[in-house]
């Protein structure tokens, strides 16, 4: 027991590294509960805690350089999707719904939930903006369902990608977000209705491909990808994950988030706001 005490304080640039104390983490309680002859015992425990709080930098510092690794990987994941924005707009848009200029010359890429009421208020905002510019901008539509949040802001994401395979996207769009506090399935199914959607077909595109209707949204990334692996999801869900998992690599925790030709902009917008950025970009 001495010896790995003595061995521990010896390697403590090796502790600095995340993996090496994910191990200590592991060895510290991921013993199995069933053998008692397998646990770590009392003392050794103690020894482990003792080293840490003799060098607690070496927490200190294997956290710092973990968010560093990952602010530099987001810094070049938004530089990536900058240059893509700018050389190859049509890659950036992918399947997303547009409005506006069919040129794509200024690129306008909106991340939302329409749950969010931060983002209903930019989308008040954002059709002023649009109804003055669609012949010179181009809005892209892309989903950021904050499910742990919000739980009909999945349902409402894929009910409007259901509108989008009949040609009506924005039109449904805009009816979520003005009847925001009526979220939920009867609102889904009357917005269908007045826009004449087929509700077959509307019903057939939210459903899942193997599921029998439970359409509960996953909160978190590892449910969402073991849905993926088994198979389970909707068309609706493969569209939106894309799009989730591109806001996920940009670094974004929140919307809504607007990028114009590499300008950001987020939260509830001032006209102004998007006109000052335009005037810059021009």
């Amino acid at each position: 027991m001495r010896a790995f005490s003595y061995w521990l304080s010896k390697n403590i640039e090796w502790l600095r590294s995340v993996p090496a104390l994910c191990i200590l983490c592991l060895v510290l309680v991921c013993a199995p509960p069933a053998d008692a002859a397998n646990r770590i015992s009392s003392q050794l425990e103690q020894q482990i805690l003792q080293v840490i709080r003799e060098h607690p930098e070496a927490l200190i510092e294997s956290v710092q350089a973990y968010q560093q690794k990952q602010q530099a990987q987001i810094q070049q994941a938004q530089q990536a999707f900058v240059r893509q924005m700018k050389t190859n707009p049509e890659e950036v848009i992918g399947e997303s719904p547009t409005t506006g200029s069919p040129q794509s010359k200024i690129l306008l890429v909106e991340f939302s939930d329409f749950e969010c009421p931060y983002c209903a208020q930019a989308h008040k905002t954002l059709k002023q903006f649009m109804a003055k510019h669609k012949d010179e901008v181009t809005l892209v539509y892309k989903h950021f369902p904050l499910t742990s949040i919000h739980p009909q802001a999945m349902p409402a994401a894929t009910a409007a990608w259901a509108a989008q395979q009949q040609g009506k996207f924005w039109e449904y769009q805009d009816a979520l977000f003005t009847h925001q506090k009526e979220l939920g399935e009867p609102l889904y199914l009357d917005i269908a209705e007045n826009l004449n959607l087929d509700l077959e077909k509307f019903k057939r595109d939210r459903q899942s491909i193997t599921d029998k209707g439970d359409r509960q949204s996953s909160t978190d990334k590892g449910e969402r990808q073991s849905r993926a692996d088994k198979g389970d999801r909707s068309y609706a869900d493969t569209a939106i994950e894309k799009d989730i998992q591109l806001a996920e690599r940009l670094g974004l925790s929140g919307t809504p988030f607007f990028v114009m030709n590499g300008q950001t902009l987020s939260g509830a917008l001032q006209l102004s706001d998007m006109e000052n950025v335009l005037t810059r970009i021009r």
